[in-house]
This record gives C-alpha cells, structure tokens and sequence, in this order.
C-alpha cells in the first residue's frame, strides 16, 4: 500500500470544508504548511477540523512565546 503525501496550506483545508471561518484565521495561520499523510482527497471534514483547530493552537502558543 503506497503512503500519498500531501503538503497544503491550511487555507486550502479551510476552504475546501470550512470556508467560513477564513475570517477568523490570520494570514500566517492560512498560509501555515500543513503534511497530510494520505492527501487531501480523502481528508475527512472532522480531521479537517482537527487540523484546523490544532493550527490555531500552535500559532496562539507560538505568539506568547515571542
């Protein structure tokens, strides 16, 4: 079974499933590199969600750091 990595900005994931909350995600966020391992055809929308979320979290912890 061949492994189809997928690298995307976060904006197409948003987009694709939640284009909704482009508003709330800054420029750094959406442009935020993100791997996926089987590709973003088969990215289910909770997972989108997940990555998503978890995204959000990295950049607010990256932020108080600086």
């Amino acid at each position: 079974m061949d492994v189809e990595m997928e690298t995307v900005k976060l904006e197409r994931i948003v987009m694709k499933w939640f284009p909704d909350m482009l508003a709330c995600l800054n420029e750094r966020e959406l442009n935020s590199m993100i791997i996926l391992r089987d590709g973003l055809t088969i990215l289910e929308p909770e997972d989108a969600m997940e990555i998503i979320q978890f995204s959000i979290c990295e950049h607010q912890n990256s932020a108080l750091l600086h």
